[in-house]
């Protein structure tokens, strides 16, 4: 009975990876022929000869970047960057080709550049409407697959925690087997499941076909233990999962790297290699451009009134540690009679006498932050990143917070998840700056383009005014 089960689960697999391939498809016929009809050209052989080759370069790179496999339990950003890949890729081809062939001036540019660029937007919003429709159907009990967990320590306990906490993945843990008990050791407090036996009886249950998928959570120092595990397992029909003993530890983006065969984990890294990177970069540029458009006149306005109220220049230079730690120049415009790039550090507080009174507005609404925008759209900095920190703040920091350094694994931004969840201003006390690095880490770890845009509404809306900025 449960074997059929099992059938079923592949069944429904295979059938929603062909319900994928066959939307993909219409996708992006649907989007060129929208495109000619919107500029009133007509669908001849060599549009529709474009059109075939796309879908047929992209149904042969998707399975490369696992557009057709089942993404249970994948963040929705770990969705989208394979498919603007895939794409990207099947442009490039196409313009190979059609420069290779000397057709490329048959083409209306316009058409083109609309199918180019509505296509993995299209693609990317039927994933995203699929994939809440799924993570709904699953929260409801439906379409699950039956967990078992081999270790009941602390990395089980960790496994069995995210399963619970995440209905909408479909999995059910049915429980742990584990040898503990037998040999008199500690089992992780607050399982998430039954304890239904030890090793044997895994083994035993997985092949009656009673367990879809097993996680393995056993310390690494048990290789023949686990290698042993593996290879019963592998005369079963349940997928199975080895889960690093090391992810106990607070890791920063981690990831499988493959170095000429021999596999390798980061465990600090930055969020923003390869597509990721690509969309971040095309995210700056796009925000900071047209922000600049819109605030060019209100800058021209501020810069005036900065010069004519208080002596000195309208801007000033800020020495600021950038990603990975390299030292870049930030503007602002000035609102104080001196600067603070020295050793010492000097942090404004409220009443601060070397504040003026131009100053203190800017400085309450952030308005003084608007020339930031030039260093994003240059690279230096990025619209959503943490905030970058006076040089002098850094040099001490990085020596009373354990992981300091780690937010300068990316960019630093205009705005930040710890702004607009009040952590900014001075930060006068050594807790203020550990929750300030605990929102700045957690951001890193847990990027994605909708994230950044949803922190971008919140500063809009709540995070330009505080009663901490001062």
């Amino acid at each position: 009975m449960r074997s059929s089960s099992v059938g079923v689960i592949r069944q429904h697999s295979s059938k929603l990876a062909f319900m994928f391939k066959l939307a993909d498809i219409l996708i992006i016929a649907i989007v060129l022929i929208l495109a000619l009809l919107l500029r009133g050209v007509a669908m001849d052989e060599k549009y529709f000869l474009a059109m075939i080759m796309a879908i047929i370069c992209f149904l042969m790179i998707a399975p490369g970047f696992c557009l057709y496999r089942s993404q249970r339990g994948a963040a929705f950003a770990q969705i989208v960057a394979p498919i603007v890949t895939t794409w990207m890729i099947v442009v490039v081809c196409l313009s190979l080709l059609a420069l290779g062939l000397k057709v490329s001036e048959d083409y209306s540019r316009l058409v083109m550049a609309m199918w180019v660029i509505a296509s993995p937007l299209a693609l990317v919003t039927m994933r995203f409407c699929t994939y809440r429709l799924l993570s709904h159907y699953r929260s409801k009990g439906h379409n699950t697959r039956s967990v078992a967990i081999i270790g009941a320590g602390e990395t089980g306990g960790r496994v069995g925690k995210v399963i619970n906490d995440t209905p909408s993945y479909g999995l059910e843990l049915k429980g742990y087997f584990d040898n503990r008990q037998k040999e008199g050791k500690r089992l992780e407090k607050d399982l998430q499941a039954p304890l239904l036996g030890d090793f044997d009886d895994v083994i035993r249950r997985a092949k009656e076909g009673e367990f879809d998928l097993i996680y393995i959570a056993l310390s690494f120092k048990g290789e023949d233990l686990i290698s042993r595990l593996i290879g019963e397992l592998a005369d079963t029909r349940a997928a199975v999962h080895l889960v690093p003993d090391f992810f106990v530890f607070d890791l920063l983006h981690s990831r499988w790297i493959n170095l000429d065969g021999v596999p390798t984990i980061s465990v600090y890294e930055s969020p923003f290699g390869g597509v990721d990177g690509w969309l971040k970069r095309m995210e700056d540029v796009v925000l900071s451009a047209l922000i600049l458009l819109l605030i060019a006149v209100p800058m021209l306005v501020i810069a005036a009134a900065v010069k004519f109220t208080s002596p000195g220049p309208a801007l000033f230079k800020q020495r600021r540690y950038g990603i990975d730690g390299k030292e870049i120049i930030i503007w602002k415009f000035r609102s104080m009679t001196t600067s603070d790039n020295g050793a010492e550090i000097i942090q404004a507080t409220k009443g601060d006498a070397r504040i003026t009174k131009l100053g203190a507005f800017l400085r309450r609404t952030s308005l003084d932050e608007l020339p930031q925008f030039i260093n994003v759209l240059t690279g230096k900095m990025s619209v959503v990143g943490p905030r970058p920190h006076a040089v002098a703040h850094n040099e001490v920091y990085r020596k009373l917070i354990s992981g300091y350094m780690l937010r300068h694994k990316v960019k630093p931004g205009i705005t930040g998840w710890a702004q607009v969840n009040g952590w900014r201003g001075e930060t006068d006390t050594l807790e203020k700056m550990e929750k300030r690095i605990e929102y700045d880490l957690d951001y890193i770890r847990n990027w994605s383009l909708w994230w950044d845009l949803k922190i971008v509404f919140k500063t809009v809306f709540t995070g330009f005014l505080g009663k901490n900025a001062y």
